[in-house]
């Protein structure tokens, strides 16, 4: 899934009330979007065994003196689950009459931090070749919901078997370029990962610590106005990673989603201005995205 224009809208949206057939916006009614809680608390979603280390977390440790980096590896796991999990909105935005798309935003543990994976995709590919992208890409029929969508398609473009995923949330989405519904999924993958890039798909596979979507040491933002004239701003990171002696730009929804993970996880203001509240971060993104829909929503019935 190829950057592309962030989801975001501007801080301070109008409150959405809830009917039976929808969510509210201005006395409108959005038609596809289940009411109900804007939080779910539910168990983690995940598909698949946890890792066998994850697994024997609660147990205790091997023995006196030993050291191990499980218990680290397991407590800084556990954390992020916690506050993932508040976040999670499951089918929420499913229903909504949009294309849908899925991306995987797969987490792992490095020394001791989060670490985030993304790719480069293919010169290959026609659109937005050589961009900075997470595994993904358009849903299809054999895909029961997004997890499925996201979790094919990082087995198809980097080798990730779905069962070495450990499923944790579903994000609030964002809209692409090219008007689809892109459902961010949040999932753990072993440290040990070796990724198998398809080379039609992907030229690149990189990690990033996630601490460096809130306090990045190359950053820009750049003004932006989506298709249906809603005027937002865009992230753009360039990372200089040691490992590829490469720099990489991240901007665009790729980045939109990254900065969003690590706010939901750290729990911190960042060194860049956000277009959310921070002190109500899951309401203010859900408006967010709720603003921008209303535009794209907007833009269709004028074209009728």
């Amino acid at each position: 899934m190829g950057a592309a224009p962030p989801a975001a809208a501007p801080a301070a949206p109008a409150s959405c009330g809830e009917g039976p057939e929808g969510r509210q916006r201005g006395g409108e009614t959005f038609p596809g979007l289940a009411g109900g809680k804007a939080v779910s608390t539910a168990p983690p979603v995940g598909r698949g065994r946890a890792p066998a280390a994850e697994r024997c977390a609660g147990q205790p440790a091997a023995g006196p003196g030993r050291v191990t980096a499980a218990p680290l590896r397991n407590s800084i796991k556990e954390r992020a689950r916690l506050r993932l999990r508040e976040c999670d909105v499951g089918d929420k935005f499913s229903r909504l009459p949009l294309p849908k798309a899925s991306v995987l935003l797969p987490l792992m543990v490095r020394a001791g931090k989060l670490h985030l994976l993304l790719t480069v995709r293919s010169m290959q590919l026609r659109r937005s070749p050589g961009e900075v992208c997470f595994p993904g890409g358009k849903s299809e029929a054999i895909d029961k919901d997004e997890i499925d969508t996201a979790l094919r398609e990082a087995k198809e473009e980097v080798g990730l078997q779905p069962e070495n995923v450990e499923v944790v949330c579903r994000l609030v989405p964002g809209i692409d370029k090219m008007n689809h519904l892109v459902t961010p999924v949040v999932g753990f993958i072993e440290d040990t990962f070796q990724a198998i890039p398809n080379p039609g798909e992907v030229s690149h596979v990189f990690v990033v610590p996630l601490e460096y979507f809130v306090k990045p040491l190359n950053y820009k933002t750049l003004p932006y106005k989506t298709s249906s004239g809603y005027s937002s701003r865009m992230h753009c990171f360039t990372y200089d990673d040691d490992e590829h002696k490469m720099s990489f730009k991240i901007w665009g929804l790729t980045a939109h989603f990254a900065v969003f993970l690590a706010l939901v996880i750290f729990g911190k203001r960042p060194t860049f201005e956000v277009d959310y509240d921070l002190d109500n971060l899951i309401s203010s993104s859900e408006n967010n995205f709720m603003n921008l829909y209303a535009s794209l929503y907007e833009r269709k019935k004028s074209n009728l």
